[in-house]
């Protein structure tokens, strides 16, 4: 079956959030999250090298328009997480380098600053994953964390992922120095 024909939902819910596929126009709401979190995206750089570059509402509509090509084409599943109490835009998770062939992906995920430690990231790629494995039928979903980022970590680690190690030296940040990562993966 070719790629683009899988019948996939733009939406899933969890308990308390809707996530969906981003859409044309919702360049504003990501642009005004990514500004206000600029100091958290920003503290590892490596893992987030987009986060570098200065935000603007025609680059926050790029991405989301972009990111509704890559998943209409089933290139990569990107999601935006809204409460679903009052609707509030509290972050991004989705699936990215999916490879249907091998049946697996990575996942990323940032959380609005407003919107930290209250678990709606965890919540969401518990989600993400679970709607990954059982109904897209991937076998291995891979996380990978700059090994500083105990935040991202913990994430990973509530959702079921099991540490499988350290990439020593695996990237460079924007300081030259580099940076080790840590290799989560949840099997199907």
């Amino acid at each position: 079956m070719s790629d683009i024909l899988r019948d996939i939902p733009d939406q899933i819910e969890s308990e308390r959030l809707t996530l969906r596929s981003p859409m044309p126009g919702d360049g504003p709401i990501v642009y005004a999250a990514v500004s206000a979190s600029l100091a958290q995206l920003r503290a590892f750089p490596a893992s987030m090298p987009w986060a570098l570059e200065e935000p603007s509402i025609e680059t926050s509509e790029s991405f989301c328009r972009q990111s509704r090509v890559d998943y209409l084409a089933r290139k990569g599943l990107p999601m935006l997480l809204f409460l679903k109490d009052g609707g509030h835009f509290v972050g991004a998770c989705g699936l990215h380098q999916l490879s249907w062939r091998h049946r697996q992906a990575h996942i990323g995920y940032w959380a609005h600053r407003d919107w930290q430690g209250r678990g709606l990231i965890g919540e969401a790629a518990r989600a993400v994953c679970d709607f990954a494995r059982q109904e897209l039928g991937l076998r291995r979903i891979a996380c990978l964390a700059d090994a500083q980022n105990l935040a991202s970590r913990r994430v990973a680690e509530r959702a079921g992922f099991a540490l499988e190690g350290i990439m020593r030296n695996e990237r460079i940040a924007p300081d030259g120095f580099p940076r080790d990562t840590a290799l989560y993966a949840l099997i199907n």
